[in-house]
C-alpha cells in the first residue's frame, strides 16, 4: 500500500505529535503513527515507553503538548470529547466496573445515555453476554460476585454496548493467571475476525502482541522505534526488536515447549 493510498485508509493519525508533563518532562516524542480501518495496532513496550500516553490522547484523556491527531478524518480539535468517547470502546485492566450496579447495567451505561430504548437495551445485553461468552444469568450479578475473567468479559462487552468504531485497551488481559488470559485472547481473536473493529492494544508481552497484532509498533523513551507486522517483527535487525525476540526464544519459548511437553507417568 502506497502512503498516500495508506493515509486515506488511516483511521487513527498522529502526525509529529508530542506530549509533555507540566515540569517539561518528555512523555512522548515526535510521534508518527497510522493506524489503518479493521486492524489491530500493538503497540509494546516497557514501562515507560509512552504506550498508555499514547493511548489516551486518541480519546483525549489526555492532550498533546505539539503536533496532530485525526481520528475518522477529522482533527481531534474539532471534535466534541464526549461524541468522540463514545464511538471509542475502552478496555483497561483493571476494568472500571461500576461496582453498585448490576453486569447488566454496567454494560447498559452507553445505550442509557444515548437514549436507547428498554427492550433494544435488554436485548444488546443479552446479545454481548453472549458474544463475550458469559451465561445471561450472569446479567443480575454484581461485579464482586464475579470472577477476574468474568468482570474482564463484561469490561470488553460494555465497551462494545454501543458498537463503536474504535477500541483502546490497556493490558486488558494482564492481571488474570495464565489460563484465563489465553482463553481471552483466543476469544479476543474470534471476537476481532467477527466485528472487524479498528483496535489499539497495549502490552509489554511480546507473545500476546505477536498472536492478537495486525502490526506491532514497539515503542522506547516516548518514541516509536518501528512497526512491523508480526513476521517483520520476529525477523528484524533493529537492535532493540531483536533483543525483544531474543528473550522471548531464550525465555518464553522453552517454558511453552515445557508445558506442551507429556508429563511422566
Amino acid at each position: 500500500m502506497s502512503s498516500v493510498s495508506s493515509a486515506m485508509n488511516a483511521a487513527i493519525q498522529f502526525r509529529n505529535v508530542s506530549y509533555r508533563l507540566s515540569t517539561g518532562y518528555e512523555l512522548l516524542r515526535n510521534l508518527n503513527l497510522e493506524v489503518q480501518r479493521g486492524e489491530t495496532l500493538v503497540l509494546l513496550g516497557r514501562s515507560g515507553s509512552g504506550k498508555t500516553t499514547t493511548l489516551k490522547l486518541i480519546n483525549r484523556l489526555l492532550v498533546q503538548s505539539e503536533g496532530e491527531i485525526h481520528v475518522d478524518g477529522r482533527s481531534l480539535a474539532e471534535w466534541d470529547v464526549i461524541r468522540l468517547r463514545r464511538m471509542i470502546g475502552y478496555v483497561i485492566q483493571e476494568i472500571g466496573l461500576f461496582p453498585h450496579f448490576t453486569v447488566a447495567r454496567n454494560i447498559a451505561v452507553v445505550p442509557q445515555i444515548e437514549g436507547w430504548s428498554a427492550d433494544r437495551i435488554q436485548n444488546r445485553v443479552q446479545e454481548l453476554l453472549q458474544l463475550v461468552g458469559l451465561e445471561p444469568g450472569l446479567a443480575s450479578r454484581y461485579p464482586r460476585e464475579l470472577s477476574g475473567g468474568q468482570r474482564q468479559r463484561v469490561g470488553v462487552a460494555r465497551a462494545l454496548a454501543a458498537d463503536p468504531s474504535f477500541l483502546l485497551m490497556d493490558e486488558p488481559f494482564g492481571a488474570l493467571d495464565p489460563i484465563t488470559r489465553a482463553e481471552l485472547q483466543r476469544e479476543f481473536l474470534a471476537l476481532q475476525r467477527r466485528l472487524g473493529k479498528t483496535v489499539v492494544f497495549v502490552t509489554h508481552d511480546l507473545r500476546e502482541a505477536l498472536l492478537l497484532g495486525t502490526r506491532i509498533a514497539l515503542m522506547e523513551a516516548g518514541q516509536l522505534l518501528v512497526t512491523h507486522t508480526p513476521d517483520e517483527f520476529m525477523y528484524s535487525t533493529d537492535p532493540m526488536v531483536a533483543a525483544y525476540v531474543d528473550a522471548f526464544k531464550t525465555e518464553i519459548l522453552p517454558r511453552l515447549r515445557d508445558h506442551d511437553e507429556p508429563r511422566p507417568k
